[in-house]
């Protein structure tokens, strides 16, 4: 695949040609990293036909996106004049539990969520009186099928559904400087350069005022109270998250780093099926390592330098919040100095009730890894110990 015949592509579906690589779309930035994911891609990712269409649909819908977005904005500047403060950001690793706590704070109908079929079809912008009817949900369900044919198993690993709050890294996924990329598919090379380069070169802080040209169109015509966003990448570009929004409200989410690196394997296993036959787990915790365990040291930098606040951070341990979903809820409340009203609380109960994973979780093991469980303890003595991480492997 050629960057050039993807953008063309995109150009001749919309009729545009205006992908925003100016300052106020966070920059050009976005073609740099599209050419070292296309590399990546075609050097090591190693997939399948349905790989290579999955692929070349997914990203050239990605720059239709980008070109209706650029394109709405230009037209319509007064959606930028209503400010996206402050945020809630949950920002746990994977596995961690954010995905439960994100459902369940997006049950509030105090928080606007950037639910999934307003992340896939953007345009035009979601609309209050039709927001729970739009068409668009029907048609973002169905594609989930493609998903279920091919990984019948991953609803047990990771909830689907088109009205289910989902993640930054689908949005940032616009921008091209994304960890939904190597988390769908095998590309350690870009994985590195999103880690180092892409901060060092200023890519990371534009994917972020990307972030927020999204938002401000997705809440233009359906507005909410509080925004709530999420994804785990936020552990690693903190001094960014916080530059584009400095009241952000945070939840940082904590579990045993070795059980969220042999979660986390087991999900990329699952995951990557949809795009290639050649799944290694060994392979995939070691490209993996350092994204998962220099996000976590990273975190503790970001609380000791200052750049996260401590009176806008909760951190919520895995434990507490998987024997008390509610309770661990209701905390954020008391601290945030929310109201926890007693519809909020039959609401999240009720999601509780009615979106049980299926099969209620998944199997792995650390020692599928391949890593060694002593180099881990090494390399997270002092974010275990700083946030009294409690050891679940011995």
């Amino acid at each position: 695949m050629k960057s050039d015949e993807l953008i063309q592509s995109a150009a001749e579906a919309t009729g545009l040609s205006d992908f925003g690589d100016d300052a106020l779309f966070g920059g050009d930035g976005w073609r740099t990293a599209l050419d070292v994911l296309l590399d990546s891609l075609d050097r090591e990712a190693n997939l399948h036909d349905m790989g290579q269409l999955v692929v070349h649909g997914e990203l050239t819908q990605y720059l239709v996106n980008r070109l209706r977005i650029v394109d709405h904005h230009r037209s319509h500047p007064e959606i930028r004049e209503r400010d996206i403060t402050p945020p809630i950001v949950i920002m746990g690793q994977a596995r961690t539990g954010t995905t439960m706590l994100f459902d369940l704070l997006a049950q509030d109908p105090d928080h606007r969520v950037p639910q999934t079929w307003e992340v896939d079809q953007p345009l035009p912008p979601p609309r209050t009186e039709t927001y729970r009817t739009d068409p668009r949900i029907a048609q973002t369900e169905a594609t989930f099928e493609l998903v279920d044919t091919v990984i019948p198993e991953f609803r047990s690993v990771h909830q689907l559904g088109a009205q289910l709050a989902q993640e930054c890294v689908r949005i940032t996924a616009s921008h091209f400087v994304s960890a939904i990329f190597p988390t769908q598919y095998q590309v350690p090379s870009y994985l590195q350069w999103l880690l180092y380069a892409a901060q060092d070169q200023g890519h990371v802080a534009g994917s972020y005022t990307w972030h927020r040209r999204f938002l401000e169109l997705l809440a233009s015509e359906a507005p909410g109270n509080r925004w709530l966003i999420k994804t785990p990448f936020h552990c690693w570009t903190l001094p960014e998250l916080m530059a584009e929004y400095p009241s952000a409200l945070l939840v940082q989410t904590h579990r045993d780093p070795a059980k969220v690196m042999a979660s986390t394997t087991s999900l990329l296993g699952t995951l990557r099926k949809l795009g290639t036959d050649d799944i290694d787990h060994p392979r995939m915790a070691d490209e993996f390592f350092e994204f998962i365990l220099g996000g976590l040291e990273r975190s503790v930098d970001a609380r000791i330098n200052g750049v996260v606040p401590p009176d806008r951070v909760v951190d919520l341990q895995f434990s507490d919040l998987m024997s008390d979903p509610v309770g661990a809820a209701r905390s954020l409340y008391t601290v945030f100095g929310w109201n926890f009203s007693t519809d909020v609380e039959h609401a999240m109960t009720g999601f509780l009730r009615t979106h049980v994973r299926e099969g209620h979780g998944h199997p792995y093991t650390f020692e599928a890894t391949g890593l060694s469980l002593d180099a881990i303890r090494r390399r997270t003595a002092r974010y275990t110990g700083y946030f009294d991480v409690v050891q679940e492997l011995s």
